[in-house]
């Protein structure tokens, strides 16, 4: 049945595997279908402008061939490839870390990233700037830990609590986006410790398609 294929543009699967467990709660009996899937050709995990850059062909490809889907959803937080997937394909194609700001903009009045590393955030704020939505940025802060770590769950959940206790108390955050697709499964676990709003961008993204093709 066609319906809604999110992309993993990274190679490892337990990515995948997270954000994929994390969407259970949207599949529904009737509802498009939600079907993950793993770049093959992608590196580990996405964390250079380089990485970011050498997944943009190979997705465009496979979105350009997967005709019998309804959408389509990029889960990594760079949003890479976006804009050339939406020019192959006449279906709607969903970036997460737009869709998790755009979100978190409704659900809070300054929102806080969590990023995996320092050296994605300047990545991550020249997009926001290209989205015009700089002023309710309070801040962005790192794990500083890789894509595969943050998918472990070895030790992450304690240092995005302290990110993200960070984020509210010094920056003034009412609402948090994670900034990877690795971190979905923390997501209910570190809302119940911020008390808080915190987005899973691959949820936010998935619901926004969900709700698009719904309505066709």
């Amino acid at each position: 049945m066609p319906g809604i294929i999110v992309i993993n543009p990274n190679s490892n699967p337990a990515v995948t595997q997270g954000f994929d467990e994390a969407l259970e709660p949207l599949r529904r009996h009737g509802a498009p279908t939600i079907t993950c899937e793993t770049l093959a050709e992608g590196p580990f995990g996405i964390e250079t402008q380089a990485h970011v850059d050498s997944v943009a062909m190979p997705l465009a490809k496979l979105v350009e061939q997967r005709v019998d889907a309804d959408a389509f959803v990029i889960a990594c937080y760079s949003d890479p490839g976006l804009f050339v997937c939406r020019e192959v394909t006449r279906k709607p194609v969903f970036g997460i870390a737009e869709c998790g700001l755009l979100t978190a903009m409704a659900r809070g009045q300054r929102f806080g990233v969590i990023a995996i590393a320092r050296r994605s955030i300047t990545r991550h704020i020249r997009y926001m700037r290209q989205m015009g939505i700089m002023g309710r940025l309070a801040n962005e802060r790192p794990l500083e830990m890789s894509v595969a770590e943050t998918a472990s769950g070895d030790g992450t959940l304690a240092r995005m609590i302290a990110v993200g206790t960070d984020l509210r108390d010094i920056d003034g955050a009412d609402a948090i986006v994670m900034g990877c697709a690795g971190m979905a499964r923390h997501r209910g676990a570190l809302e119940d410790a911020l008390g808080i709003p915190v987005v899973d961008p691959v949820q936010a993204a998935v619901t926004m398609a969900l709700g698009t093709v719904s309505f066709k």
